[in-house]
């Protein structure tokens, strides 16, 4: 289902990886067999990932038609490719033939998402996982400015295999230098990040310190948690996962997903459209991902006024703050935050840019 690109104003594609850690919102959602699921597409691997549960429908939905695009494209893939060739397409693995493999999906995609990866033959054969402007922001930096502080040997050495004690000790005398901490907040900042990286919009709602929050939770990442398992840390600095799969790429997540995608459907449309459309009588789980982050109080609050009545008791709402704090219990005396669950799935995080993961539940 092609998208319609007069509903949206966005023609760029910001986002050809998902920057939230499927893991913890597939723990979160714990989507039932039979369910039915409404998420933000993104470049859709989380979307795909609600698809491991058997849930009986996941409706995607997104204002920007490239992200639709970028969705339509991995469905194509997971549909024609093998699971090897899926990876090489996206980046995950080196390949030669990232054209061929392309040309072996496009029979797949809508006339919308045909012709704008066929005027992007570079990112094609580049990955398409590197094509968002939010993953040349990362380029960037692995590629011209982290060279400048640490080597590649010092890179590599960050991913060994190593026990809390020994993680600390690396990052506090080998990586966490006054040169990283300078470039860091200088490139991490909230003018570079809004310009290069996100939407200036973005920070429209911020209450903090980009940087400061960020240099925060790369501590953890790189310290707490084990960088030799992070897939969003092995791609901001080796620009490929190597082995380190965010969930939706796993080999032993392929085969679900290929069988499920019939229960997926995507619309460039709001969600409230979406649902006013008749033929969606309840809603079981939802992956808000982060967008209440770009969400004034009141926008966020009508937003949710216009969900709850379509929402099956029990039904439970996973999202993410960064620098802006949103919570649905907050506004609706309706809805429970599931906090000790919340707290604990977060601290299991691996995309590092959050400072907060909520699970909300229906009363």
């Amino acid at each position: 289902m092609p998208p319609d690109a007069s509903a949206s104003p966005f023609t760029i594609l910001r986002y050809a990886q998902c920057w939230e850690d499927a893991d913890i919102l597939v723990d979160g959602l714990d989507v039932q067999p039979g369910d039915v699921c409404l998420s933000i597409a993104s470049a859709g691997d989380n979307t795909l990932s609600l698809l491991t549960r058997s849930p009986a429908r996941v409706i995607a939905v997104d204002l920007n038609p490239t992200q639709i695009a970028a969705l339509e494209l991995r469905v194509a893939a997971y549909r024609t490719l093998g699971h090897t060739e899926l990876l090489e397409l996206v980046g995950s693995r080196p390949s030669a033939g990232r054209q061929s493999l392309y040309a072996r999906c496009r029979p797949g995609l809508s006339d919308y998402a045909r012709r704008y990866w066929d005027a992007r033959p570079d990112a094609v054969r580049a990955g398409i996982g590197g094509a968002g402007k939010f993953e040349r922001y990362f380029a960037i930096f692995r590629r011209l400015l982290l060279p400048l502080v640490h080597r590649g040997p010092t890179v590599d050495a960050l991913f060994a295999h190593r026990d809390p004690d020994e993680r600390r000790h690396f990052y506090e005398e080998k990586w966490d230098t006054r040169a990283w901490r300078a470039l860091f907040r200088i490139f991490f900042s909230e003018f570079t990040l809004g310009r290069l990286g996100r939407d200036p919009s973005f920070f429209r709602y911020a209450e903090r310190s980009v940087a400061d929050h960020l240099m925060g939770r790369v501590r953890h990442a790189l310290t707490v948690l084990s960088p030799a398992a992070n897939p969003y840390l092995r791609w901001i600095t080796t620009g490929t996962h190597d082995g380190a799969l965010p969930h939706a790429l796993r080999a032993e997540h392929f085969e679900t997903i290929r069988a499920g995608l019939d229960r997926l459907e995507w619309h460039c449309l709001p969600m409230e459209e979406v649902l006013g459309r008749g033929d969606v009588e309840r809603v079981d789980r939802i992956n808000f991902s982060n967008i209440f982050e770009y969400m004034s109080s009141d926008a966020h609050r009508a937003l949710l006024s216009a969900l709850l009545p379509r929402l099956a008791k029990g039904a439970r709402m996973a999202y993410w703050n960064m620098i802006v704090p949103r919570s649905g219990a907050a506004l609706m005396p309706d809805v429970l935050t599931r906090r000790a669950e919340s707290d604990a799935l977060f601290a299991r995080d691996k995309a590092f840019f959050y400072s907060a993961f909520h699970v909300d539940e229906v009363r």
